[in-house]
């Protein structure tokens, strides 16, 4: 007796024929920023050109934070012993967990958190004062705020930036930014940073929190393949790597134009 086949909504593959959520992929190439297809393929339409824009970002705002991060570090050290690009690039996603790379994710919950006060009748700055009292009573942190490097993330105003500009501000931002206000009434200012940036965005676009890493994985695979790369060709086997001393010897500071 034959079975029902199993079934997917992402792609449709035929004779001569690619389609990615009913959009023949030829067409897509050349028209489409790799950042709207993404959302397409996630979200299954494709956004208004704002979007695009402020999707292409995200990615570009996640591509590489140096040779610090665990991923990067991870993927140059695979990639030391010898091992192929597959194997090195590999391993740095493997890192990508709820510690690294998982505050967009874990941002977008909380946000969520302060958001249902908000609903229940509190008011922002209110609900705000009120998910962290909680977190904090229980050993809780809120991701996406603060940073061990930047005090002023600049990728943050950036996209907030677009996002305004592509209508994409909505209540997941307000919330993140009337967290970042009770922590700074508190004594202890924790600016927003980018993951917490992105996990608002993403939030107020419709994403879902769980696919939020997913999007960091994309975005910092770029990233490891550079790094992986030039530990390949740049660096001895087998080296201790080092995380922090090391120094920069890429091009200067310059502009788009």
């Amino acid at each position: 007796m034959a079975t029902n086949p199993w079934t997917t909504a992402i792609t449709q593959i035929e004779p001569n024929h690619v389609r990615v959520r009913g959009y023949d992929i030829a067409e897509l190439m050349g028209n489409v920023s790799f950042g709207a297809m993404v959302y397409l393929i996630i979200r299954g339409e494709l956004p208004d050109e704002k979007t695009a824009r402020l999707m292409d970002a995200i990615l570009c705002a996640g591509i590489d934070h140096g040779a610090t991060p665990p991923s990067a570090l991870a993927a140059r050290t695979v990639a030391s012993t010898g091992a192929n690009l597959s194997a090195a690039v590999a391993a740095g996603i493997m890192c990508i967990n709820q510690h690294h790379g998982g505050a967009m994710e874990n941002c977008a919950k909380a946000l969520g958190d302060v958001l249902e006060r908000v609903d229940e009748g509190a008011p922002m700055q209110e609900a705000a004062a009120g998910i962290l009292d909680e977190y904090k009573a229980t050993g809780r942190r809120i991701a996406g705020f603060g940073h061990r490097i930047h005090t002023a993330d600049p990728r943050t105003a950036r996209l907030f930036e677009l996002a305004r500009e592509a209508g994409a501000f909505g209540r997941y931002c307000e919330a993140a930014r009337a967290l970042e206000a009770v922590f700074a009434e508190r004594g202890k200012a924790l600016p927003i940073n980018v993951d917490g940036a992105i996990g608002a965005v993403l939030a107020d676009l419709g994403f879902e929190p769980e696919v939020m890493n997913g999007l960091f994985m994309i975005a910092r695979c770029a990233g490891m393949v550079a790094h992986v790369r030039e530990e390949q060709t740049r660096m001895k086997p087998m080296r201790k790597i080092d995380p922090i001393d090391h120094t920069y010897d890429g091009p200067a500071a310059r502009k788009l134009s």
